[in-house]
């Protein structure tokens, strides 16, 4: 079995906000498999897609604990870290831009240095690009703003995109993804 867990924050007041592309990302699979989301063994809403033998999960412990949740999902469900992906905004990507990895440190990511503090470093993610603003308001202030009117066209396709890879991790592993989506995105290249 695999989870895919998309990080963010629970509450309408934290929806469309750059924090959450790794809900967004779950809800999109969700869409794509016609399922919901039900109550978990943990904190946590856990949609389950039998097709693909894969749990999809949202913590609702906020960002900065979301390590929690999946570790007890992970535990509960007898999970191998080996078939995790965590989804998660990244600041020092430009928009839309997607990195994977197999592994690795938080680089200043709260909600992956809790995933790391349960779970170890040895834990797929995939980075999704929300840019770094404009300067003009502190790191916080930015993730937690929403997304401007005139990104909503790249928010679409990076979300698509991000779900995109996360079925490819589901059907073929981590290094499969790194392959296919670090190069950048083929549709921009020149």
């Amino acid at each position: 079995m695999k989870l895919v867990a998309g990080l963010g924050n629970p509450g309408p007041k934290y929806k469309a906000t750059r924090h959450n592309v790794g809900f967004e990302v779950i809800d999109e699979l969700a869409r794509r498999a016609s399922i919901g989301f039900e109550s978990a063994p943990a904190e946590a809403l856990v949609a389950k897609w039998r097709a693909a033998d894969t749990l999809l999960v949202k913590p609702l412990t906020y960002m900065n604990h979301s390590g929690q949740a999946l570790g007890e999902l992970v535990r509960y469900f007898k999970i191998d870290v080996g078939d995790l992906l965590v989804v998660v905004d990244e600041v020092h990507l430009p928009l839309g831009k997607l990195r994977a990895r197999a592994r690795g440190s938080a680089g200043g990511h709260n909600g992956l240095k809790s995933v790391i503090a349960h779970l170890g470093e040895d834990v797929s993610r995939l980075r999704i690009g929300v840019g770094r603003g404009d300067g003009q308001r502190d790191m916080a202030d930015h993730v937690l703003a929403k997304f401007d009117k005139s990104e909503a066209a790249e928010v679409e396709r990076m979300t698509q995109r991000a779900a995109d890879a996360a079925e490819m991790f589901i059907a073929s592993g981590i290094a499969a993804v790194m392959n296919a989506f670090n190069g950048g995105d083929p549709a921009t290249t020149e």
